[in-house]
């Protein structure tokens, strides 16, 4: 059933984790079945914050299409593609840009903090790409007339502007564009293997296209309770990383297990051997798309190019209507 068109992108910005695949590539997967997807490798939107090096921008396009078809999305069913493939994004962010009020950019909460947080790290981001972040993802989702958009709470602001940008272009010329909703997943969150936030940064991720040797390896680096220090101890599975994974991966046994730990009948190494075998389990689909990939890499691209020439038919039949209402057929 088909509840209307549906418009998400992520930024090209290095290899997923399995937090990344949780937080919102789960939740791509479900909504395809329910309505019409476009989902954008958004390249352009990597420059914003990452203009001086663009050299592995290619290798990390293709490395998130691979992440993406691997954990489900279908390329039949969804439109799949890379932003900068359809040059009509350009066009609609540079019209969006004459009617925008600055004043409207500058008040978006997340980017006083980036600039500040990203200028500590030494990174140049007083340019007009960064500042008009926000135009060039209205741009993405109303081209294609997405009346929902999958997002986080951090994005919460971001939509909204959309929306305004939405409301005034309707009313400087003509209703084309819905105004974009937010629909917010409720995503499990994975700590990493030490208890922490899963970042790379941090050296604690399992890599999204970890083998099953590679998972089984990271569960056993996991940290438990730092209390039970012998297999006799009495445990509590409330502090412990490798339950949060069960209570994800093995639902039906986790409260098996966290009675089992608190009674000390269950060991944490038989605990992680377990954990592991399922997550091994339940991502075996996803590795074994994902090997079948690898083999054939000529096949994602053309999964890309075939997205981009479908994308490109939607955005043309946008921008046709966006010129002949602003006088510029």
């Amino acid at each position: 059933m088909n509840k209307g068109r549906i418009f998400s992108g992520m930024q090209p910005s290095g290899k997923f984790h399995l937090g990344n695949y949780m937080g919102a590539l789960e939740n791509w997967v479900k909504l395809q079945h329910e309505y019409e997807c476009f989902f954008s490798i958004v390249d352009w939107h990597a420059l914003t914050s990452s203009f001086e090096d663009t050299s592995k921008i290619p290798e990390r396009i293709h490395e998130m299409a691979l992440d993406w078809l691997s954990a489900g999305l279908d390329p039949e069913r969804n439109v799949i593609f890379v932003q900068s493939h359809v040059k009509e994004h350009a066009e609609l962010h540079l019209l969006l840009s004459m009617m925008t009020p600055l004043s409207w950019l500058e008040r978006v909460p997340t980017y006083k903090d980036k600039l500040q947080q990203l200028g500590v790290q030494g990174k140049d981001i007083n340019t007009y790409g960064f500042l008009g972040y926000p135009e060039l993802m209205t741009a993405d989702i109303i081209l294609y007339k997405a009346n929902i958009v999958p997002v986080g709470e951090d994005q919460i602001p971001h939509l909204e502007l959309s929306r305004e940008i939405a409301r005034r272009f309707n009313n400087l010329y003509k209703p084309v564009f819905p105004e974009p909703q937010a629909s917010l997943s409720q995503a499990a969150v994975l700590p990493g293997i030490d208890g922490r936030k899963m970042s790379k940064s941090y050296g604690n991720e399992i890599p999204f296209a970890a083998s099953p040797d590679e998972l089984r390896a990271r569960v056993r680096l996991m940290v438990t309770d730092p209390q039970r220090v012998k297999r006799t101890d009495l445990g509590n599975p409330d502090v412990c990383t490798v339950y949060t994974f069960h209570k994800i991966f093995n639902k039906e046994q986790s409260a098996e297990i966290a009675q089992s730990c608190r009674q000390a009948t269950l060991g944490c190494v038989d605990c992680k051997k377990c954990l592991a075998e399922k997550m091994v389990t339940n991502l075996a689909d996803m590795h074994v798309r994902r090997q079948e990939l690898e083999a054939n890499p000529g096949r994602v691209k053309e999964i890309l190019v075939y997205g981009g020439e479908r994308a490109r038919k939607v955005a043309a039949k946008t921008m046709e209507e966006v010129r002949q209402v602003m006088n510029l057929a």
